[in-house]
């Protein structure tokens, strides 16, 4: 099987966020290789308004695992770096979600691909649109500037932060 390249969006909230996304980077090797970094921008919350501001950034990886064996992988990671069960959209120690796998399109209980949300997302949009500007939305067939263009970047501010 060929490699895969997957946007992987990482999200903290809780204590010392940009140290949580650059443990969860290095808990992905061996099997999940980096290639690109978005800059991490600071976020307000968006559904639950009432917890700490998020840090929100992209990546650019190659793997062999399929989309199912990927998200396993990201829950032991996120499990590895700390994240416990709270509640929907609440407060997390990181968060890490496939965004795009190469044109893939898949719906199954356990996973959407693309993730069905992100083109609604100015805190993935934003630093996917950094690293991959012209990467085409597989099911919309716009890219991903034009995506980030028509939507509000209200609230998220790329910071001078790599992951």
């Amino acid at each position: 099987m060929s490699m895969a390249i997957v946007y992987i969006a990482l999200g903290s909230n809780l204590g010392d966020r940009a140290r949580h996304m650059r443990e969860a980077l290095q808990r992905l090797e061996p099997g999940v290789v980096v290639e690109a970094l978005s800059p991490i921008y600071e976020t307000e919350p968006q559904y639950v308004r009432e917890q700490p501001a998020f840090c929100n950034a992209v990546v650019r990886v190659r793997t062999d695992l399929s989309p199912e064996k990927l998200l396993a992988h990201l829950k032991s990671v996120e499990e590895a770096v700390g994240r416990t069960k709270t509640f929907r959209n609440g407060p997390r120690v990181i968060d890490l979600d496939i965004v795009l796998y190469d044109d893939q399109q898949m719906d199954s209980p356990s996973l959407t691909i693309p993730h069905p949300r992100m083109h609604e997302r100015a805190f993935v949009l934003a630093p996917l649109t950094d690293i991959a500007p012209d990467l085409v939305h597989p099911r919309l067939r716009l890219t991903m500037r034009y995506l980030f263009k028509k939507i509000s970047s209200r609230g998220v501010v790329r910071t001078a932060h790599q992951i």
